[in-house]
């Protein structure tokens, strides 16, 4: 293990920057090779522009309510992406250096990040089932109203929740692509594959952060690691609310819909925390402080733990008439 002062945040964000430049090119895609909105929906310049609406309104007509409540709500995170890009430039040590590698990787991760609401936000307008007003007024709510992720500015602390929710974000649009095809939608099925692909690809560069800081301050991440499992990662949009509700209103019945359809559940967040603990070697992680080794304890006995808790929770049956969908 390479030796910095315990505690260093500013020696451990200084130490990675060369590996946030040098191994970017391995999460990230040149915007020449990327897709746009554009590739996947009707051509407004073309004679077939309302011919190809139609079609796609007709692949619409079959998702079910809880589909299309969780669809919006998804689509209404990716599109609060300015909070985010503002949150993560206030983590200790990102934005001292416009030209250093963490605000490169800032940036380049929201451009990609900014296709996702692009595109779904544009296939729910054409879709003729979303009152798109009430969607609108739902996401400037959420950008206004900001989260608060229980991170503050510590780096360790944010990377950690960045790992956990990228692969929370692809397991929700994957699972969203697949009902999509279920229910005859091919276009949604492959919009909402390609933007778990990048939520694949984010999460591994997250990972990697924190598999690096492990190396070099293990019981400060360790302990880091410990508390957000204490605290719990809540999802960005738990400040969700519709108009004439207040805030985190929406939140509930739209992760309601999400446990209902099988979308993502309390097993999912379990598996997740495993996943962390299995690609991060916590279990192996040696030369810990005392407050480091209980802190790993406590993170290797939690899944069992949780898993017994979510064998037991039965699935939300109460519904909600969301101000979002029109039919």
């Amino acid at each position: 293990m390479i030796e910095l002062p315990v505690g260093s945040r500013k020696e451990v964000m200084s130490y990675l920057e060369p590996f946030m430049v040098n191994e970017m090119a391995d999460y990230l895609k040149p915007v020449e090779e990327m897709w746009q909105p554009a590739d996947f929906l009707p051509d407004s310049s073309k004679d077939t522009f309302f011919s190809e609406v139609k079609e796609l309104q007709e692949s619409t007509k079959e998702l079910s309510y809880d589909l299309m409540a969780v669809l919006i709500g998804d689509t209404i995170t990716e599109e609060a992406l300015p909070t985010y890009e503002s949150w993560l430039c206030m983590v200790d040590n990102v934005s001292r250096n416009e030209q250093g590698g963490w605000m490169k990787w800032v940036r380049a991760w929201t451009a990609e990040e900014n296709r996702h609401g692009d595109l779904l936000n544009k296939y729910l307008y054409l879709s003729g089932r979303v009152n798109m007003r009430a969607m609108e007024a739902s996401t400037q709510y959420l950008i206004q109203d900001g989260f608060d992720i229980g991170t503050g500015h510590d780096p360790y602390r944010n990377f950690i929740y960045t790992s956990f929710q990228e692969i929370a974000t692809n397991i929700s649009h994957r699972r969203v692509a697949m009902l999509a095809k279920q229910g005859g939608d091919k276009l949604l099925s492959k919009i909402c594959g390609l933007i778990a692909a990048d939520e694949a690809r984010h999460a591994k560069a997250y990972k990697a952060f924190i598999s690096k800081a492990f190396e070099v301050d293990a019981s400060e991440v360790m302990i880091a690691f410990e508390d957000m499992m204490r605290k719990k990662i809540v999802m960005p949009a738990h400040f969700l609310r519709e108009l004439g509700t207040k805030v985190g209103h929406t939140f509930g019945h739209f992760t309601d819909a999400a446990q209902r359809l099988g979308v993502y559940t309390a097993v999912d967040y379990v598996d997740i925390m495993k996943n962390l603990i299995e690609d991060w070697n916590v279990e192996n992680i040696k030369d810990l402080n005392e407050a480091g080794e209980k802190a790993r304890d406590y993170i290797v006995a939690l899944p069992d733990r949780l898993l017994r808790i979510a064998d037991r929770m039965k699935s939300p049956g109460l519904e909600y008439k969301f101000s979002w969908i029109l039919a």
